[in-house]
């Protein structure tokens, strides 16, 4: 009886492992793409590139890289939604996270040494030539934390200057128009304001860790897709690498992408930050420690009224995708 036993039990598993080895195994759902957003600025180069040479691809994820205009729509669609992840300043982090309190900045892509200026008319040869005059500025973002910056540097306020709401693509007809005498700006609208007869009058070099371009992510990405997000770094590591050793190529690739003319592509001023930078700005006595400028920021935006909620700065940054260092797949 037991040989019976012994043989009917034999004879299931057998079986169990033969209807094992022929089933089929569930279909695996490929992930959508990982959809993020930025401006048409040479600061995303690293990402530009890394899209153009499929590097994001060949690191693990499929990225769909799309450039909206700066202006508010960018910050309604990814508050919609619309997009996993989006490139913004340190200073529109700092407001977005106030209707996206889950939402995280995982790297720095640049940081402006000198790219972001104030232009003016020729009359206006020092800062304080400016008191009781209208300076442009896209008011209720970092532009304007960046003005202040400037006129703070020579003892003025913006109790002594008349600020007026200007994109900066507007600058230079509203200088040449005199609607403004001064302007927050940068390429390729600086060039197209210094052909008009304006002069630089301050530049983002003497803010030193003020103006920094990031990649944030909706919360929900960073819980539920955090292999997708460190491939992502990974694709941004490459594309910098890559740019590094091929400057003329890839100054082409960016080119094309953000249909600017080659010669307004400029990298003056812009400090395309690499892996040790970005830990850098993390490091509690760096010099420009990231939270302690994005709480400059904060407390500008609260007394500003532009935010209601002082934002938990704790939460904002996840640097865990940058420590320890991501592997480069080859």
């Amino acid at each position: 009886m037991s040989k019976l036993l012994n043989f009917i039990c034999i004879f299931i598993i057998t079986g169990c492992l033969l209807f094992a080895c022929h089933f089929p195994e569930p279909l695996k759902v490929k992930p959508p793409p990982l959809k993020v957003s930025c401006v048409p600025f040479v600061g995303y180069t690293p990402l530009i590139i890394a899209q153009d040479k499929g590097f994001f691809k060949a690191q693990g994820v499929d990225v769909e890289l799309s450039y909206v205009g700066y202006s508010q729509f960018q910050d309604a669609d990814f508050s919609a939604g619309k997009y996993d992840g989006i490139g913004l300043t340190l200073g529109d982090l700092v407001i977005l996270s106030a209707t996206n309190p889950d939402m995280q900045a995982v790297m720095v892509l640049d940081e402006s040494t000198g790219a972001d200026v104030v232009v003016a008319q020729s009359d206006i040869k020092t800062i304080p030539n400016l008191k009781g005059k209208k300076l442009g500025a896209n008011l209720g973002s970092f532009s304007e934390v960046f003005v202040t910056e400037m006129l703070k540097a020579s003892q003025l306020t913006s109790d002594d200057v008349s600020l007026v709401k200007v994109e900066p693509l507007e600058v230079p007809n509203r200088l040449q128009n005199n609607a403004i005498q001064a302007g927050h700006t940068w390429e390729p609208h600086l060039s197209e304001a210094l052909k008009l007869g304006a002069h630089i009058l301050f530049t983002s070099k003497q803010t030193p860790g003020l103006i920094l371009d990031l990649v944030a992510f909706r919360g929900e990405a960073i819980r539920d897709r955090p292999e997708d997000i460190r491939a992502f770094v990974r694709g941004w590591l490459q594309g910098l690498s890559y740019w590094e050793a091929n400057i003329p190529e890839g100054n082409a690739i960016v080119s094309k992408a953000l249909n600017m003319p080659i010669k307004t592509s400029s990298f003056e001023g812009i400090d395309l930050t690499d892996l040790a930078e970005n830990q850098n700005f993390f490091q509690s006595d760096s010099p420009n420690y990231i939270y302690k400028t994005a709480q400059k920021y904060a407390d500008f935006f609260i007394r500003a009224g532009n935010v209601t909620r002082i934002p938990n700065l704790e939460t904002l940054f996840n640097s865990s995708f940058l420590t320890p260092p991501p592997r480069l797949k080859p």
